[in-house]
């Protein structure tokens, strides 16, 4: 065997999106860094070699997509890659190329595949002084010593190896009153997965299971307890399996007895489901994954210990570093061997049950404690082994999220090195500049916005070139987002969804105080008139989705509806609105249920204007996804002004936070920021509108976001004239970092976007200068 000693200041274990994330933003932030990954690929359960498609917060939340380095790679991956996304068993060696293109192109960044750690050296009882890992097929034994280390490789190897206390299974009611919490605790952990992928070969093609496949011949099993075959060319999420095995040291166990049920679920829907078996006819099975994803195994104790009443109560932490918005989805231990499957499923995702009501959150902010080893001073964790409950790991478990986490780790590992201090030593000080990082790098934190002091552009006036008006949006108006799946798609979609079968909200940002009047375009399916009440309320957020918000109702009325339809029904001058009315904000126009009347979607989507239904416990839902409802508003709002650039928000939250061109006006478009005195300026880093509003899978094969500036230039007054700075060509990232090639002063600075990749309008959530 071959010995080889490195030594780095932050060494990462595990190349999943967590490790990923964290190696990548440590290294950038100029730490010597070496990420070690057990798989001859990164990615983890991401990767083509298990493909489980990345799902986050934007899942049940518009507008909550992550960013950062995640963005970077999502868009990256889809403006590469010629396959679409759907579910399950769809990832290929693109997603791969596209993480290992970034880890070669990163500065500071080492990295080792197809390495295990197999033990770790302690330097006293509090703190790791190396890791021992073995290089696959290369007879190769390494020892990386580093200042910091970093635990993500799901299972809690590394914290398990330094005698770091940890949990496995599931807490009882009793311990922290969890609702989602059995009454009794126990050794159940959710189970690993498999999956498949099927190709069409455009003509009949048989299959015949092997003898030792599993044999199903029950229907029930599969359409009465949730185990839908909801695409037959990949899938599933429900082939699980858990209990009785233990998902750590019985993982070859679960593989073998994955492979037996995977192939006997091909064969039932290739030969027996009548459902199915005549549009499988001309499927193959073309891939099958031997590498099991898992769910859950060891949480490392931290300093902060999360339950499920955290997220489910958006709790604001001091040291929020991240976000979710998954539900509290928690898989029956068991999987395939269970009575039913995943409890969601097996209640066919009913949006309004109880179930439903106590798991949906969110967004909600991360802790950065969780992600510090209570019991090891330089050890740090992220993704699946954090420190929460069981009912928690529910939610922060999904990989996108994880990624957020990661990101932060790295990033504060990077600062504490910088400064020689431990990671368990940063102030209220130090977290607020970690804070401050990650939004500068293009993260969103749900209880933090840009306070840079060293943001030139905060100090600067702003103005632009033109802005477009909201007048409203009918049903006849055309889509602000074009080759968007699943909103061009709609192929299910009927007027029947837009009935009032509950209460239903939609958002509107206004930026005056006066309300002349707001109309809806609303249709009556019976031959008498129906009435239906209207309530106008002031709302935090465009995810407060409490049902009456403590602010208050600012007005209501009834409305009548005439049969027939599409009748644009007008409320005139809500009373009392203007006296409560805060510019600068969202309301919220609700129409109570009527099962008697239509309340029609716009045609188009009015960046930022959401809407929402009642799904009970005084509680709100994302409205299918993520849609305009039609309305009219007198007067026009003017919720995408210049002024939107330095709100220190990327993204629409608590008001637009865009500025956004007038499409009648013709590109170039521009955004300027002017300064009393000349300013000393070397960086420009600009955010442009896209890539925000559905969860990764919703985009294309060579998707570019038609909001996404492609062709810009940012110009300085200097000279008395314009003079191009930077011109960018092609672009399709939404955040952009620019060093000038010579430092410049000037008073005056513009953003020209020339041309979108495909929006009338052009569009920029944030501009940043810096000396």
């Amino acid at each position: 065997m071959m010995h080889k000693k490195e030594q780095y200041e932050f060494a990462v274990i595990g190349g999943g999106m967590a490790g990923f994330c964290a190696a990548v933003a440590a290294a950038r932030h100029g730490a010597k860094t070496c990420l070690i990954q057990d798989r001859p690929v990164f990615g983890g359960n991401s990767s083509s070699e298990i493909r489980v498609t990345l799902h986050g917060a934007a899942a049940f939340h518009t507008y909550a997509r992550e960013t950062g380095i995640i963005s970077e790679l999502f868009i990256e991956e889809r403006a590469r890659n010629h396959e679409e996304i759907t579910e399950n068993g769809w990832t290929n060696s693109v997603w791969d190329m596209t993480m290992y293109d970034m880890a070669l192109s990163t500065p500071n960044l080492s990295f080792h595949l197809n390495t295990s750690v197999h033990e770790v050296v302690m330097k006293d009882d509090k703190t790791i002084q190396s890791i021992l890992a073995r290089v696959a097929n290369a007879e190769t034994n390494l020892e990386i010593t580093a200042d910091l280390f970093i635990d993500c490789t799901g299972d809690g190897v590394i914290a398990d190896l330094a005698g770091c206390e940890w949990r496995m299974g599931t807490e009882g009611r009793d311990e922290f009153n969890e609702p989602h919490a059995p009454e009794q605790a126990s050794g159940d952990t959710m189970g690993n997965s498999i999956h498949f992928k099927a190709k069409d070969m455009g003509r009949p093609v048989p299959y015949t299971a092997p003898d030792w496949a599993t044999k199903y011949e029950d229907a029930a099993y599969f359409y009465d307890q949730g185990r839908i075959p909801y695409d037959i060319r990949s899938g599933y999420w429900w082939i699980e399996i858990g209990v009785p095995w233990h998902t750590i040291t019985e993982a070859e166990d679960i593989r073998h007895e994955l492979t037996r049920h995977t192939l006997g679920i091909w064969d039932w829907i290739k030969n027996r489901d009548p459902r199915t078996k005549e549009l499988a006819a001309n499927y193959a099975l073309d891939w099958i994954g031997q590498v099991p994803g898992k769910r859950e195994s060891r949480r490392i104790m931290g300093e902060y210990f999360m339950t499920e009443h955290d997220p489910v109560n958006r709790k604001v932490f001091e040291d929020e570093i991240a976000y979710g918005g998954w539900f509290l989805d928690l898989h029956t231990p068991g999987g395939l061997l269970a009575a039913t499957s995943e409890h969601a499923s097996s209640e066919g995702y009913n949006e309004t049950s109880d179930y439903a009501v106590k798991s949906y959150c969110g967004p909600y902010g991360v802790p950065f404690r969780i992600m510090l080893a209570r019991d090891v001073d330089n050890l740090m964790m992220a993704g699946r082994n954090v420190s929460v409950t069981h009912a928690a790991l529910g939610t922060v478990r999904v990989m996108a999220t994880g990624a957020l986490m990661g990101q932060a780790a790295g990033t504060a590992a990077a600062i504490v090195l910088k400064k020689g201090i431990g990671i368990k030593a940063m102030t209220t000080e130090g977290m607020q500049e970690l804070q401050q990082t990650l939004l500068r790098d293009g993260c969103f934190l749900p209880n933090a916005e840009n306070r840079d002091a060293g943001d030139l552009a905060r100090q600067a006036a702003v103005s632009a070139s033109s802005e477009v008006a909201v007048y409203g949006a009918g049903p006849e108006t055309g889509t602000y987002l074009p080759k968007l799946s699943e909103w061009n798609d709609r192929k299910d979609w009927s007027g029947q969804d837009e009935l009032l079968l509950r209460r239903r909200g939609q958002w509107i940002a206004v930026s005056s105080p006066q309300l002349d009047s707001l109309a809806v375009c609303l249709s009556n399916i019976t031959d008498q008139p129906q009435e239906v009440e209207a309530v106008l309320l002031q709302v935090d957020h465009i995810w407060d989705y409490r049902l009456e918000p403590e602010e208050g109702r600012l007005a209501s009325c009834t409305l009548t509806v005439p049969p027939g339809g599409r009748h644009w029904i007008e409320w005139a001058s809500p009373a009392g609105a203007a006296e409560g009315l805060k510019p600068g904000r969202y309301v919220r126009l609700d129409l109570a249920a009527n099962p008697q009347v239509i309340w029609h979607a716009a045609g188009s989507i009015i960046p930022g204007h959401i809407s929402a239904f009642e799904m009970g416990g005084g509680r709100m839902r994302r409205f299918e996804k993520g849609m305009t409802m039609s309305y009219r508003i007198a007067p026009p709002q003017q919720p995408f002004g210049a002024e939107n650039i330095v709100s220190g928000v990327t993204r629409p939250y608590r008001y637009t936070n865009l500025w956004r061109s007038d499409p009648v006006q013709p590109l170039p478009q521009w955004v300027q920021l002017s300064w009393e005195k000349e300013q000393q300026i070397g960086t420009v880093e600009i955010t442009f509108a896209g890539h925000i509003f559905r969860e990764y899978h919703a985009y294309g094969p060579f998707y570019r976001d038609p909001q996404c500036v492609k062709e810009y230039r940012i110009q300085a007054w200097t000279g008395g004239e314009w003079n191009d700075v930077i011109h960018a060509v092609n672009n399709y990232q939404r955040h952009v970092r620019h060093t000038l090639p010579d430092s410049i002063r000037t008073e005056k600075l513009r953003i020209v976007i020339e041309a979108t990749n495909g929006d009338p309008s052009a569009a920029v959530y944030e501009v940043r200068c810096y000396e």
